[in-house]
């Protein structure tokens, strides 16, 4: 049984500003993959668009949704944390919080088909019960999720599960966004499951709950404070996760791929985890460069669900049909103005409220 820290949970700025990098890592990837829409021919197209896709895909795919989630049970620990430090059992609270992440979902679905939201809600469920286990339990889980154990059983006893729907779906998907409602219909009815049976097959439900759960140890062995040695771990998390990456860059995975290619995505996650801690608390400039992200990073929720009724109305084809239009490149620009759109209108907003729109609903909903 784990015992609550009794130690003050105060504010982790480099934790907003890491949360703000993820929203805009997750939007500009989004923008070049045309929010998950397919077009035969691409009326403007760039030579480098091959390596655009290649750098973008290398620095953000995965590796974004990834630090979304240790971040994920971060906050989860806080709050469950806060709440045991008073005498208050926070497992229903958070169920409750997570039904209502549920409701958000669908309505981002609405727009966007590659919802995470809703899988987020559903996997958070888990957190609950590994809130009580003790850190040696929780390790242990966290590492045997991590290492992707389905795709381990399958390469070891030769087992592939038929994932032919997913793609089939996928296909679908794509081709019903010629009016909006055309496009939400087709959503609910396809989109929530194909997303879901996509992080399936891909090992994303094993590893998304791997990083939530590595967030909650985070949390209890307060690594994001500049306090005892939790540089000096940083400092070694950052050198093996380097050499990790270097090693992955020059081995082809082959067959393997969707063994070692999702830990290889975890590698470069925890580069940039180091990173930017280690950068944080050694360079005042950093922080003052790095933390202009924090608000858009406590502002992750609406970010999210905005990003999804921007990029779809742009890309989709009720909306400008930017996705038979823009190549690579151009559709990148597409995302860092919308990256620079959303700053500056929650910029806006956060001059007189502390949270998001839809943050401080789910806050008020979640207190009922």
């Amino acid at each position: 049984m784990y015992k609550t820290t009794g130690l003050k949970n105060s504010r982790i700025e480099v934790a907003d500003a890491l949360r703000g990098l993820a929203v805009a890592g997750i939007i500009l990837f989004h923008s070049v993959e045309h929010f998950n829409t397919f077009a035969r021919e691409i009326k403007y197209t760039l030579p480098c668009d091959g390596s655009v896709f290649n750098v973008l895909q290398a620095l953000l795919s995965g590796k974004m949704y990834g630090i979304f989630a240790v971040l994920f049970g971060l906050s989860f620990f806080i709050m469950r944390d806060n709440q045991e430090q008073k005498g208050k059992d926070f497992s229903l609270r958070f169920a409750w919080r997570m039904v209502l992440l549920f409701l958000f979902g669908v309505l981002n679905v609405c727009f966007y088909d590659g919802d995470i939201l809703i899988t987020y809600a559903i996997l958070g469920l888990l957190l609950i019960p590994a809130g009580y286990l003790n850190n040696k339990w929780l390790g242990a889980i966290t590492i045997l999720l991590l290492i992707q154990p389905m795709e381990i059983y399958s390469h070891l006893f030769d087992w592939h599960p038929d994932s032919r729907w997913v793609d089939m779906g996928y296909f679908k998907l794509m081709q019903g966004h010629d009016t909006f409602l055309h496009s939400a219909t087709t959503n609910l009815k396809i989109g929530i499951k194909v997303t879901l049976g996509w992080f399936w097959f891909h090992g994303r439900i094993t590893q998304t709950l791997g990083l939530f759960y590595l967030g909650l140890l985070i949390g209890r062995t307060r690594l994001f404070y500049n306090e005892g040695d939790n540089l000096k771990k940083w400092r070694v998390i950052l050198v093996v996760s380097a050499l990790l990456v270097i090693a992955g860059a020059f081995v082809k995975f082959g067959k393997w791929d969707d063994l070692l290619h999702p830990i290889w995505n975890l590698a470069i996650l925890m580069l940039i985890l180091s990173a930017s801690v280690l950068l944080w608390y050694r360079f005042k400039g950093f922080r003052s460069v790095f933390g202009k992200l924090g608000f858009f990073g406590r502002m992750s929720l609406t970010n999210y669900l905005l990003q999804s009724v921007l990029g779809s109305l742009l890309f989709y084809q009720w909306g400008f049909s930017l996705y038979n239009t823009l190549g690579t490149t151009w559709s990148a620009l597409v995302g860092l103005g919308m990256i620079v759109f959303q700053y500056n209108i929650l910029k806006l907003w956060s001059k007189n409220h502390e949270r998001g729109p839809l943050e401080g609903l789910w806050r008020r909903l979640t207190w009922l």
